[in-house]
């Protein structure tokens, strides 16, 4: 559920009138619950887009919104909003704290409440000040069976030209008045009115009105019954769609993300602004679902708890979950053309790259081995400076001497100040310098020099045992023929 000049799911607050131009409700394939990082324990209003009214400007709180539908159990799901939009202080958090009493009391017939209830939800005040600005949404999302996007509109006496223009919101504002009559229909697969009656007297001039079904007139609740119900019974919910595929609360995130880069300044977005806008958050939604399906599997082979695996088989594994990622990217509906969507499909490549990098390190971190190898690349050096100064100052190169003893000396305080950091977890900073210094010592040095000595070693081996068996056969024929 949403209030403001956007409403979102919420908590309970409070009766009529809401001040803010667009209040929505968000139901979904899932509608989540969600915690604020205040950590709330009972649902309520959440704060995602500020509306900065000095300076025409709107700030998306991508922590607030990803918190609420990047909920593991529901990021996934198909995602229903529902929104109330009209001129503040028309009555939309009315409205919308009602579809909160049918969201969690739908399976009674009784849901609207008892007559000397009062009505919360998001909240509201009397008088003529807006009270919420931006975009609210509910804090927890109810998980249903079916959902998508059903816009309400909510005015009062005569349909006038802004309140057509109001039902356009996110469509070409800047367009002339007869067009936005033209463009309602394009915008909506069904349309359909439904006339609510006045809510009584008592709403619109008692000051301590609370929402009360007691001070609503009965014609208005007679009705309510039927509306509310009739935009969101699971039957009457349909999933929300772009392009063709369906949103996901994940999806959604991108959206949000898009969307509030172009409402920025003064001038309203042109369409193709928007457009674009869409495209943008249809591929980057397509992005993450991939890079989502390449994490989860990563985790199960290597994750926090598995074990270490050999490179060969770390690398044979990323192939496989790449491809089967960059697969469901191009299988998903987008909008944008060919050449558009390659660029993202590029940067979800480069992203996956990213993260099998980052796994490697994780997976080199579980090797007891490559966890010695600083202080192993370090004691080496030790050793063979100690060597080499003995020899030389034997044959009198002092300087020589001095020299490696410097070096020496060095290995064994960044030896020290190595184990003091991985055991204090102190100047991290120092530890990752050591470990990047020993591990450029490894690699360009150390690891050549063994390689050749290994080689050497087995070449040598191969050469002593051929020459061994060539001599014994030499041996064997000498002594048939003396026999």
């Amino acid at each position: 559920m949403a209030e403001g000049d956007a409403a979102r799911r919420g908590q309970r607050a409070g009766p009529p009138d809401k001040s803010s131009e667009e209040d929505a409700l968000v139901d979904s394939d899932a509608l989540v619950n969600s915690e604020d990082e205040a950590d709330l324990k009972t649902p309520c209003p959440i704060q995602i887009v500020l509306a900065h009214e000095d300076d025409h400007n709107f700030e998306l709180d991508e922590e607030a919104l990803e918190n609420i539908l990047l909920q593991e159990h529901i990021k996934d799901l198909n995602i229903v909003v529902v929104s109330v939009a009209g001129a503040f202080r028309k009555g939309k958090s009315f409205l919308l704290d009602f579809m909160l009493r049918y969201m969690y009391n739908k399976n009674s017939s009784c849901w609207i409440g008892g007559n000397n209830e009062p009505l919360t939800g998001f909240t509201w005040r009397g008088g003529c000040e807006r009270e919420t600005t931006g975009i609210q949404i509910w804090s927890e999302v109810f998980v249903i069976d079916k959902s998508d996007g059903t816009k309400v509109y909510n005015l009062s006496q005569n349909i006038q030209e802004d309140d057509l223009q109001h039902l356009q919101v996110k469509q070409n504002q800047h367009e002339e008045l007869q067009n936005v009559r033209k463009h309602i229909r394009s915008c909506f697969s069904n349309l359909g009115c439904f006339l609510l009656p006045h809510p009584g007297l008592k709403v619109a001039t008692n000051p301590n009105f609370d929402g009360r079904l007691n001070d609503i007139d009965d014609d208005f609740k007679r009705e309510l019954r039927d509306l509310v119900p009739l935009l969101l019974a699971p039957e009457n919910l349909v999933e929300k769609e772009i392009s063709g595929s369906k949103v996901t609360c994940r999806d959604l995130v991108e959206y949000f993300k898009a969307y509030i880069k172009i409402y920025q300044g003064e001038a309203l977005p042109h369409p193709k602004s928007m457009l674009q806008a869409t495209a943008e958050a249809n591929n980057l939604a397509a992005v993450a679902g991939a890079k989502d399906t390449y994490n989860k599997g990563m985790e199960q082979v290597c994750g926090g708890d598995k074990p270490y695996i050999a490179p060969s088989d770390l690398e044979r594994q990323h192939q496989g979950f790449k491809e089967s990622a960059v697969k469901q990217f191009c299988s998903v509906k987008k909008m944008g053309g060919e050449e558009f969507c390659r660029r993202y499909q590029d940067q979800l490549e480069a992203e996956l790259d990213e993260i099998y990098a980052n796994f490697v390190k994780h997976n080199d971190g579980k090797n007891i081995f490559y966890a010695a190898r600083t202080p192993a690349t370090l004691f080496a050096v030790m050793f063979a400076m100690y060597i080499i100064s003995g020899l030389t100052g034997f044959l009198g190169m002092n300087s020589i001497a001095s020299l490696c003893n410097l070096i020496m000396g060095l290995a064994l305080i960044s030896l020290c100040t190595w184990a003091y950091v991985k055991y204090s977890g102190e100047f991290r900073e120092v530890g990752t310098a050591i470990d990047q210094i020993a591990e450029a010592l490894w690699e360009q040095v150390l690891k050549p020099l063994s390689d050749n000595l290994m080689e050497d070693n087995m070449r040598q081996s191969v050469t002593n045992s051929i020459k061994a068996g060539l001599t014994e056969q030499v041996s064997h024929h000498a002594r048939l023929k003396t026999d």
